[in-house]
């Protein structure tokens, strides 16, 4: 089975049954020991960018909204097996343009990696249709969404399970928060913490 690390903040990394390697927006944490075939940038702040911190392997692809987000247009790569389609991603401080998200598909799993985001109408019109197994929502409160609104687009999105991430600005983690964080099927995962997708 593939396998979630969370690495604390808005970063996370995932290893699929073949042992592919993904990074998710690499900043924050510990975890960067495995090499990666594949990292996913969801915007370009420096809290959510940085490949200093990991190896990569011969042919490792980095995807950024800027190689995957075109003209407006979101695209799909096709990795190793594993599916990757950029998703929308904005608030007041997030440009719609320069940033998205991720919907994954990994040995059958769906994961929905929103990257810094508030509600958004792909929530409802998309990703409440796509049997979502997964879904990683942001609850700062001062970059993104709080929790309240986070759990409100939890409901729609409809993930078997919900977990929350970038909480306070600053920690890698605050359990406090992540608590008031309200979804069906949540799952609280403190720094280090890695679960069986």
């Amino acid at each position: 089975m593939g396998k979630l690390f969370y690495q604390g903040h808005g970063s996370y990394r995932l290893v699929s049954d073949q042992g592919i390697v993904i990074y998710v927006d690499p900043f924050a944490g510990s975890g960067y020991d495995l090499p990666a075939d594949i990292v996913l940038i969801t915007h370009e702040h420096p809290d959510h960018n940085d490949l200093s911190l990991l190896r990569q392997n011969q042919g490792c692809v980095v995807i950024r909204p800027e190689t995957i987000l075109i003209n407006g247009v979101y695209g799909t790569r096709s990795l190793h097996e594993i599916v990757i389609q950029a998703v929308p991603a904005y608030n007041s401080g997030h440009d719609k343009n320069k940033c998205v998200g991720y919907l994954i598909v990994l040995d059958g799993i769906k994961i929905y990696a929103s990257g810094d985001t508030s509600t958004t109408a792909y929530m409802q019109d998309v990703l409440s249709k796509e049997a979502i197994d997964y879904a990683l929502l942001p609850i700062d409160g001062f970059y993104n969404m709080d929790p309240q609104e986070a759990s409100a687009c939890a409901a729609v999105i409809g993930a078997i399970h919900s977990i929350p991430i970038h909480m306070k600005p600053g920690a890698l983690f605050d359990r406090k928060l992540a608590e008031t964080f309200d979804a069906r099927g949540r799952l609280i995962l403190e720094p280090n913490d890695e679960i069986k997708l």
